[in-house]
Protein backbone atom coordinates (compact mmCIF):
# COMPACT_ATOMS: atom_id res chain seq x y z
CA UNK A 1 0.00 0.00 0.00
CA UNK A 2 1.16 3.58 -1.10
CA UNK A 3 2.52 5.49 1.76
CA UNK A 4 2.52 2.88 4.52
CA UNK A 5 5.44 3.25 7.03
CA UNK A 6 7.40 1.02 8.51
CA UNK A 7 7.20 -0.51 11.84
CA UNK A 8 8.18 1.82 14.46
CA UNK A 9 10.52 -0.32 16.09
CA UNK A 10 12.40 -1.22 13.22
CA UNK A 11 13.09 2.76 13.04
CA UNK A 12 14.13 3.13 16.73
CA UNK A 13 16.38 0.38 16.70
CA UNK A 14 18.13 1.88 13.17
CA UNK A 15 18.13 5.33 14.60
CA UNK A 16 19.96 3.87 17.85
CA UNK A 17 22.42 1.70 15.82
CA UNK A 18 23.29 4.44 12.91
CA UNK A 19 24.18 6.56 15.62
CA UNK A 20 26.78 4.29 17.70
CA UNK A 21 27.38 2.36 14.95
CA UNK A 22 26.94 -0.79 16.83
CA UNK A 23 23.76 -3.18 17.33
CA UNK A 24 25.42 -3.56 20.65
CA UNK A 25 25.26 -0.40 22.08
CA UNK A 26 21.68 0.01 20.58
CA UNK A 27 20.85 -2.48 22.38
CA UNK A 28 21.31 -1.76 25.97
CA UNK A 29 20.12 2.16 24.99
CA UNK A 30 17.27 0.92 24.36
CA UNK A 31 16.78 -1.86 26.98
CA UNK A 32 16.43 -5.04 24.81
CA UNK A 33 18.90 -7.89 23.38
CA UNK A 34 21.44 -7.51 20.90
CA UNK A 35 19.25 -10.49 18.64
CA UNK A 36 16.09 -8.30 18.70
CA UNK A 37 17.57 -5.54 17.34
CA UNK A 38 19.39 -7.74 14.52
CA UNK A 39 15.74 -8.76 14.04
CA UNK A 40 14.24 -5.63 13.74
CA UNK A 41 16.97 -4.30 11.52
CA UNK A 42 16.41 -7.23 9.41
CA UNK A 43 12.22 -6.77 9.43
CA UNK A 44 12.91 -3.33 8.62
CA UNK A 45 15.52 -3.73 5.35
CA UNK A 46 12.63 -6.59 4.41
CA UNK A 47 9.84 -3.76 4.69
CA UNK A 48 11.90 -1.25 2.45
CA UNK A 49 13.25 -3.66 0.27
CA UNK A 50 16.95 -2.09 0.74
CA UNK A 51 20.08 -2.88 2.99
CA UNK A 52 20.80 -0.63 5.70
CA UNK A 53 23.89 -1.71 7.36
CA UNK A 54 26.99 -3.82 6.20
CA UNK A 55 28.01 -6.30 8.74
CA UNK A 56 31.56 -7.26 9.29
CA UNK A 57 33.31 -9.10 12.20
CA UNK A 58 34.51 -6.23 13.92
CA UNK A 59 32.82 -2.89 12.40
CA UNK A 60 29.37 -1.93 10.89
CA UNK A 61 28.72 0.80 8.30
CA UNK A 62 25.76 2.11 6.42
CA UNK A 63 25.31 1.85 3.28
CA UNK A 64 24.74 4.77 0.98
CA UNK A 65 20.68 4.29 1.29
CA UNK A 66 21.24 4.19 4.89
CA UNK A 67 23.20 7.45 4.80
CA UNK A 68 20.09 9.02 2.88
CA UNK A 69 17.54 8.15 5.12
CA UNK A 70 18.79 8.76 8.09
CA UNK A 71 18.05 12.46 8.51
CA UNK A 72 15.12 12.17 8.09
CA UNK A 73 14.57 9.71 10.79
CA UNK A 74 16.20 11.22 13.49
CA UNK A 75 14.80 14.58 12.41
CA UNK A 76 11.05 12.46 12.62
CA UNK A 77 11.95 11.19 16.00
CA UNK A 78 13.26 14.86 17.22
CA UNK A 79 9.83 15.58 16.30
CA UNK A 80 8.10 13.02 17.94
CA UNK A 81 10.39 14.57 21.67
CA UNK A 82 9.59 17.84 20.99
CA UNK A 83 6.11 17.45 20.37
CA UNK A 84 5.60 15.23 23.48
CA UNK A 85 7.39 17.48 25.16
CA UNK A 86 4.89 20.71 24.51
CA UNK A 87 2.04 18.45 25.35
CA UNK A 88 3.65 17.36 28.54
CA UNK A 89 4.25 21.08 29.31
CA UNK A 90 0.90 22.42 28.46
CA UNK A 91 -0.30 21.51 31.01
CA UNK A 92 2.35 22.18 33.49
CA UNK A 93 1.97 26.44 32.62
CA UNK A 94 1.52 27.28 36.53
CA UNK A 95 4.69 25.41 37.31
CA UNK A 96 8.48 27.27 36.52
CA UNK A 97 11.32 25.08 37.50
CA UNK A 98 14.65 27.40 37.26
CA UNK A 99 18.64 26.08 37.83
CA UNK A 100 20.94 27.94 39.40
CA UNK A 101 23.86 27.86 41.82
CA UNK A 102 23.64 27.06 44.94
CA UNK A 103 25.46 30.13 46.36
CA UNK A 104 23.81 32.14 43.90
CA UNK A 105 20.41 30.60 45.53
CA UNK A 106 21.10 31.27 48.97
CA UNK A 107 22.97 34.90 48.53
CA UNK A 108 20.59 36.78 46.10
CA UNK A 109 18.06 34.52 44.30
CA UNK A 110 16.17 33.21 47.60
CA UNK A 111 15.98 36.69 49.28
CA UNK A 112 14.32 38.56 46.31
CA UNK A 113 12.34 35.36 45.13
CA UNK A 114 9.11 36.20 47.22
CA UNK A 115 8.79 39.58 45.13
CA UNK A 116 7.83 37.37 42.05
CA UNK A 117 5.48 35.01 44.61
CA UNK A 118 3.76 38.55 45.23
CA UNK A 119 3.92 39.31 41.49
CA UNK A 120 2.66 36.20 40.16
CA UNK A 121 0.73 34.47 42.26
CA UNK A 122 -0.35 32.07 40.18
CA UNK A 123 3.20 30.28 38.98
CA UNK A 124 4.92 28.08 41.44
CA UNK A 125 8.56 28.15 41.56
CA UNK A 126 11.14 25.19 41.89
CA UNK A 127 14.65 26.37 42.58
CA UNK A 128 17.04 23.25 41.75
CA UNK A 129 20.56 24.04 42.21
CA UNK A 130 23.61 22.54 40.01
CA UNK A 131 27.34 22.93 39.00
CA UNK A 132 26.60 21.59 35.90
CA UNK A 133 25.25 23.01 32.19
CA UNK A 134 21.56 22.36 31.25
CA UNK A 135 20.66 20.16 28.73
CA UNK A 136 16.83 21.97 28.15
CA UNK A 137 16.02 18.77 25.99
CA UNK A 138 15.90 16.16 28.81
CA UNK A 139 14.13 17.05 32.16
CA UNK A 140 11.80 19.87 33.38
CA UNK A 141 13.84 23.11 33.75
CA UNK A 142 12.61 25.71 32.13
CA UNK A 143 15.57 28.06 32.75
CA UNK A 144 18.74 28.39 34.39
CA UNK A 145 20.54 31.11 35.55
CA UNK A 146 24.65 30.89 34.30
CA UNK A 147 27.33 32.78 34.71
CA UNK A 148 29.44 33.44 32.09
CA UNK A 149 29.58 35.41 28.55
CA UNK A 150 26.02 34.95 27.65
CA UNK A 151 27.25 32.88 24.15
CA UNK A 152 25.55 29.32 24.18
CA UNK A 153 24.43 27.95 20.90
CA UNK A 154 20.52 27.56 20.79
CA UNK A 155 19.67 29.44 24.07
CA UNK A 156 18.09 32.57 24.68
CA UNK A 157 20.66 34.39 27.01
CA UNK A 158 19.29 37.80 28.89
CA UNK A 159 21.93 39.91 31.00
CA UNK A 160 21.03 40.12 34.37
CA UNK A 161 24.22 41.44 36.04
CA UNK A 162 27.74 41.95 36.18
CA UNK A 163 29.88 41.43 39.31
CA UNK A 164 33.03 43.01 40.92
CA UNK A 165 35.28 41.39 43.12
CA UNK A 166 37.00 42.50 46.47
CA UNK A 167 37.68 41.44 49.76
CA UNK A 168 35.08 41.25 53.19
CA UNK A 169 35.07 40.61 56.27
CA UNK A 170 33.33 40.66 59.69
CA UNK A 171 33.21 43.99 61.54
CA UNK A 172 34.57 42.32 64.50
CA UNK A 173 37.23 41.33 62.45
CA UNK A 174 38.51 45.10 62.18
CA UNK A 175 38.28 45.55 65.98
CA UNK A 176 40.43 42.61 66.64
CA UNK A 177 44.42 42.92 67.53
CA UNK A 178 45.79 42.08 64.42
CA UNK A 179 45.30 45.28 61.66
CA UNK A 180 43.86 45.28 58.77
CA UNK A 181 44.02 48.82 57.17
CA UNK A 182 46.15 48.20 53.91
CA UNK A 183 46.37 44.92 51.72
CA UNK A 184 49.53 44.14 52.57
CA UNK A 185 47.92 43.51 56.08
CA UNK A 186 46.56 40.29 54.93
CA UNK A 187 49.65 38.35 54.98
CA UNK A 188 49.09 38.37 58.65
CA UNK A 189 45.06 37.15 58.19
CA UNK A 190 43.44 33.77 57.09
CA UNK A 191 42.08 34.14 53.77
CA UNK A 192 39.05 32.14 52.71
CA UNK A 193 39.11 30.37 49.38
CA UNK A 194 36.06 29.15 47.48
CA UNK A 195 36.98 26.29 45.06
CA UNK A 196 35.46 25.57 41.34
CA UNK A 197 34.95 28.96 39.20
CA UNK A 198 36.16 31.14 41.65
CA UNK A 199 39.41 29.17 42.82
CA UNK A 200 41.27 32.05 41.44
CA UNK A 201 39.36 35.16 42.58
CA UNK A 202 41.93 36.04 45.31
CA UNK A 203 45.34 35.72 42.88
CA UNK A 204 43.51 38.07 40.51
CA UNK A 205 42.64 40.52 43.16
CA UNK A 206 45.89 40.31 44.70
CA UNK A 207 47.61 40.80 41.62
CA UNK A 208 45.32 44.29 40.74
CA UNK A 209 46.55 45.49 44.29
CA UNK A 210 50.14 44.85 43.45
CA UNK A 211 50.79 41.60 45.72
CA UNK A 212 51.04 38.02 45.39
CA UNK A 213 49.25 35.86 47.43
CA UNK A 214 50.63 36.18 50.88
CA UNK A 215 52.18 32.84 52.23
CA UNK A 216 49.37 32.85 55.25
CA UNK A 217 46.91 30.54 56.37
CA UNK A 218 44.17 29.51 54.54
CA UNK A 219 40.76 27.43 54.23
CA UNK A 220 39.23 26.51 51.35
CA UNK A 221 34.97 25.82 51.12
CA UNK A 222 33.66 24.32 47.99
CA UNK A 223 30.64 27.03 48.09
CA UNK A 224 30.78 30.37 48.31
CA UNK A 225 27.68 30.61 50.83
CA UNK A 226 29.73 28.63 53.26
CA UNK A 227 33.31 30.75 52.67
CA UNK A 228 31.19 33.97 52.97
CA UNK A 229 29.17 32.34 56.51
CA UNK A 230 32.67 31.45 57.35
CA UNK A 231 33.86 35.32 56.99
CA UNK A 232 30.72 37.12 58.75
CA UNK A 233 31.77 34.45 61.54
CA UNK A 234 35.17 36.50 61.90
CA UNK A 235 36.89 33.32 60.69
CA UNK A 236 39.26 35.37 58.19
CA UNK A 237 38.76 36.80 55.17
CA UNK A 238 37.06 36.28 52.14
CA UNK A 239 37.06 37.15 48.15
CA UNK A 240 33.26 38.61 47.36
CA UNK A 241 31.68 39.40 44.81
CA UNK A 242 28.94 41.86 44.22
CA UNK A 243 25.93 39.67 43.84
CA UNK A 244 26.56 37.09 46.72
CA UNK A 245 27.55 39.92 49.27
CA UNK A 246 25.36 43.31 48.61
CA UNK A 247 22.54 42.30 50.98
CA UNK A 248 25.12 41.36 54.02
CA UNK A 249 26.77 44.82 53.35
CA UNK A 250 23.70 46.81 53.44
CA UNK A 251 22.84 44.29 56.76
CA UNK A 252 25.92 44.94 58.66
CA UNK A 253 27.03 41.50 58.76
CA UNK A 254 30.41 42.13 56.37
CA UNK A 255 32.30 44.97 55.37
CA UNK A 256 34.78 46.09 52.55
CA UNK A 257 37.72 46.75 54.33
CA UNK A 258 39.64 48.17 51.43
CA UNK A 259 38.88 50.78 48.19
CA UNK A 260 39.96 48.23 45.65
CA UNK A 261 37.69 46.39 43.56
CA UNK A 262 38.07 44.48 40.48
CA UNK A 263 35.54 43.78 37.49
CA UNK A 264 34.87 40.37 37.32
CA UNK A 265 35.38 39.24 33.60
CA UNK A 266 31.85 37.63 32.72
CA UNK A 267 28.57 38.21 34.40
CA UNK A 268 24.97 36.56 34.97
CA UNK A 269 22.58 35.73 32.32
CA UNK A 270 19.02 34.03 32.48
CA UNK A 271 18.90 31.51 29.88
CA UNK A 272 16.39 29.73 28.40
CA UNK A 273 15.49 27.24 25.17
CA UNK A 274 14.89 29.72 22.48
CA UNK A 275 11.86 27.44 21.38
CA UNK A 276 10.12 28.43 24.74
CA UNK A 277 11.53 31.32 25.80
CA UNK A 278 8.49 33.04 25.03
CA UNK A 279 6.23 31.08 27.24
CA UNK A 280 3.95 33.58 29.55
CA UNK A 281 5.68 31.90 32.75
CA UNK A 282 9.14 32.67 31.11
CA UNK A 283 7.95 36.20 29.99
CA UNK A 284 6.93 36.73 33.66
CA UNK A 285 10.31 35.38 35.17
CA UNK A 286 12.02 37.02 32.90
CA UNK A 287 10.50 40.63 33.41
CA UNK A 288 11.03 40.63 37.52
CA UNK A 289 14.30 38.75 37.08
CA UNK A 290 16.00 41.78 34.78
CA UNK A 291 13.98 44.43 37.26
CA UNK A 292 15.35 42.86 40.44
CA UNK A 293 18.47 42.69 39.15
CA UNK A 294 18.73 46.30 37.72
CA UNK A 295 21.37 48.39 39.89
CA UNK A 296 19.13 50.48 42.29
CA UNK A 297 19.78 54.23 43.04
CA UNK A 298 22.37 55.67 45.59
CA UNK A 299 19.95 57.47 47.91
Amino acid sequence: MAGRLPSLNGLRAFEAAARHLSFTVAAAELNVTQTAISHQIRRLEDELGTRLFIREKRSLTLTADARDYLPGVRAAFQDLRTATDRLRRKGNESVLTVSTLASFAAKWLLPRLGGFQEASPNIDVRITTSTELIDFRRGDVDAAIRYGHGQWAGLRADWLMADEIFPVCSPALLKGPRKLECPEDLAHHTLLHTGGGMSDDWRLWLTAAGLSLPHSRGVSFDLTFVTLQAAIDGMGVAIGRTSYVEDDIAKGRLVVPFKIALPADAGFYLVTPEERSHSPKLDAFRTWLTEAARPKPVT
